[in-house]
Order: C-alpha cells, then structure tokens, then sequence
C-alpha cells in the first residue's frame, strides 16, 4: 500500500512540473511579440488576394502585431489594384507595405497599394510612382476616358495620402497625372512614405513604440525580439505566378495547340486532346494578365486552320509554310507589339525557333500522308484480280477455291464446264462477294 502511494505521489509531482513548464512557455510566447511577413513581386495578380487574405488571417490567428508586405510590383490591372486597397484598409492587424529590395519599385498601381498600409516603407535605391492609366494593350486612353480614369485615381490617392499632409498629396497626384515618379529619399522627404529602412530588421527597430491608428483605436506596436513569421506561396500560387512571364505563356501556348493538332491528325485517343486543352486554359489565363495585343490572336487562329487543312487535304506543304509564318507573326504581335514598362516581352528567338520547330513537326505529318496516298492498294478485293488460286472442291461451275490464306465462293467463267479439286484456278473478275475463275494451263 505505501508503494502505491508513492507511485501516485511522483506522478502527480512528474505531470504538475510538465504543466508548470507548459504554462511557462505559454506565457513566454505571449509576451513575445510576433511579424507576419508576406512578399508580393511581379505584376498585380488574382493570385494576390487569395495571398495578401492568407497573410491577414494568418496575423489574426497567432495574434500578430504587425503584418509586413514585402512589395516590388511594376503595376497591373486597377481591378485588382482595388481589391488589393480594400484588403489592406479592412486588416484588423496593422499592416507596413515595404518596398523591397534595393532597386525595387511600387509602379503604377503599386503606388496605391503602398498607401493604403497603415506605414509605408522604402528600401534604398527604390522608386515610387509613375501610375498614370493605360489601356491594357499599353496605347493612351482617349481624352474622355483618360480624364475620368485619371480623376478617379487622385479622389483615391487624395483619400489614402491626405493624412501624410499637402505635399504628399500633391507628389502622389503628379503620380497619377504626369506619371511622376520619385526616389525612396524624395518620397520621404514628402512625406508620401514613413521610413527608409535598409532590411526588415531595421524596419521593425524604427516601427518599434510607433502608435497605429487602427479602425479608431490607436494601437502601440511593441517589436522588441519580435519574432519573424514568413508566409509562403502555395505550390498553386507559385504555378500561376509564373504565367506573368510571356515566355512561359507563349511555351504554354505553343505545346497547347501543338497537342490539339496531333490529336486532330489522329483522333480516337483522349491524352493529347486533354494536355492540349488543359495548357492552352493556363496559356489563356496568362494572356488574360499579361499586357498584349489581341489582334495577334487572329494570326494564331488562321495558323492553326492552315495546319489542320494541311493535314486533312495535303498540299505538298505549302499550307504548313504559311502556317509556321503565321504563328511566328501572331506571337510577336500578340506579346511584342505592347510596350507597358515593367512588363518582359517574349524572346524573339524563342518564338522562331518553336514556330520552326511546330512547321518542321507537321511537315514530316504531311509527308507520310502523301506516301501513304501514292502506296498501291495491298488489301480488298480491287487487289483480287489476276491472281492464282487451287479448288477447295469440284466447280462444277461453282464451288469453293483459296486464294493466299482465304477461301472465297468462285464460279466457273463462261465456257468451262469443271475444274476438279486441286486444280489452279487464275481470278478474272469480282462479282459482289463471289469470284469469277477460269483454270491456269499447267
């Protein structure tokens, strides 16, 4: 019995030291303060929602100070510019767009994006700015849509800078207006940003006993020994990032209609036809984001009519050559003829040497076709003419003969009466299914 009790005894001690230990740690984590940090890069996304919505609710959920967004954008689309704005005003954690690293930029509509954090950084070497509309092929908008688009944007800016004074508005109005674009140091000398930092370690020391106004709440940001949280993109995300590079896009594109051809040419299996289909969806989204010229797409489209008529009615080629220039056309116009700074272009020697490439393919596709077509019938019953054969049985005139491997029904041609089993027989015409023979002179 005082063995068991001192068995109980020392466990109960064993699992109050755990507790106490746990609870400890507890109470180290609370009082330590904790960094969300998100990197938006490239051009404005969709993808860039879905992300900056992770970060938030990721800030929320371990009770975060601060929430970083790491930027270097040369712009995008005022759609998802807007949404971007709303995500960042509506944040219940405080949240620091930092325009990073050295020599990173917040172009056009990034400008907006910084604003709308609750402080606005910059990295040394950086640039802010230069955010008046296009069009989304990179032409001038006409005079009444560039006023209205333009006016609209300053109400915005006016809004998210007026609390930064005068000059910051005037500096992100020139922005808008005279596409003005300003240095990290001039950009905080007007007060259109809070800080320069030089890393984010610098940035959270200078952030360090600031006060937020946060949804009417003025909030102290306590920094000290925070610690850093880096939220990554998914594998999806990554994925559909990468469709904001016009290489990839045009590869995308190319392989795309390349399968949709070859399942064309040969119908009846399924692998090509839903590769092609699921690249060419990718390669639309792309195009969708991307800055380009959709008159290319028509050029594109009589491409790919050329090579399907080549393959189904050959032309020694001909239809193939003027289709492989069509592509190679329609790709540079599609991606190349848009100047949007920020923007890449497709590489030009990338395109020729996959539009050559798709040529050279369907080329040899036409080729064997055209073999094939001059190749003599080797099967059916046009080849049945001429040739010997032996009786199966007595025709008398009719009977059974084999001719090869195949017995037929035969008769006997005009004019002669028998032939016994075993005797050569020479076919002189088909009729329906039915051979008409006459005996072969030993």
């Amino acid at each position: 019995m005082p063995k068991k009790v001192l068995y109980l005894v020392t466990l109960l001690f064993i699992l109050l030291t755990f507790s106490l230990g746990q609870i400890q740690n507890i109470r180290a984590q609370a009082d330590t303060s904790s960094v969300v940090v998100i990197t938006l890069e490239g051009p404005l996304t969709p993808v860039w929602s879905n992300y900056l919505e992770r970060g938030i609710d990721r800030a929320v959920s371990s009770g975060a100070n601060l929430l970083v967004v790491e930027l270097n954008t040369p712009g995008g689309s005022i759609t998802i510019m807007n949404g971007i704005v709303e995500q960042l005003l509506a944040s219940p954690v405080p949240v620091a767009v930092y325009v990073t690293p050295r020599g990173a930029m917040a172009a056009s509509a990034g400008t907006l994006v910084v604003l709308a954090g609750h402080m606005a950084a910059m990295s040394p070497e950086s640039a802010i700015g230069a955010a008046s509309p296009v069009g989304q092929e990179g032409q001038d908008l006409s005079t009444t849509e560039e006023t209205k688009t333009k006016e609209i944007l300053k109400a915005s800016v006016r809004s998210l800078a007026e609390r930064r004074g005068a000059q910051a508005v005037a500096l992100a109005e020139s922005a808008i207006g005279s596409a003005k674009a300003a240095s990290s140091s001039e950009a905080l000398k007007a007060g259109l940003i809070d800080y320069v930092a030089s890393d984010l370690e610098d940035l959270l020391a200078q952030l360090d006993g600031q006060t937020v106004v946060l949804n009417g709440n003025t909030v102290v940001l306590n920094l000290q020994g925070a610690r850093i949280n880096p939220v990554g993109t998914t594998p999806v995300e990554d994925v559909l990032n990468l469709l904001t590079n016009p290489n990839i896009v045009f590869l995308l594109l190319s392989v795309g209609i390349q399968a949709i051809l070859i399942e064309l040419s040969s119908p009846g299996g399924w692998v090509a036809g839903f590769t092609g289909a699921v690249l060419l969806a990718l390669s639309i989204y792309g195009i969708g984001i991307l800055p380009v010229n959709w008159f290319g797409l028509v050029f594109l489209l009589i491409a790919l009519i050329l090579f399907i008529l080549d393959i189904k009615a050959p032309t020694h080629g001909a239809l193939t050559a003027a289709g492989t220039g069509s592509f190679i056309a329609g790709a540079l116009i599609l991606f190349n003829s848009v100047n949007v700074p920020g923007f890449g272009k497709v590489s030009v020697g990338l395109v020729i040497g996959v539009g050559l490439f798709i040529g050279l393919t369907f080329l040899g596709v036409v080729l064997i076709a055209m073999r094939a077509m001059k190749k003599p019938i080797a099967t059916g019953m046009e080849v049945l003419d001429g040739r010997t054969g032996i009786c199966v049985t007595d025709l008398a005139p009719g009977g059974i003969v084999q001719l090869g491997g195949e017995q037929w029904s035969a008769v006997l041609e005009q004019g002669v009466e028998r032939l016994v089993q075993g005797a050569r027989v020479r076919v002189v015409r088909v009729e329906g299914v039915r051979l008409v023979v006459r005996g072969v002179d030993s």
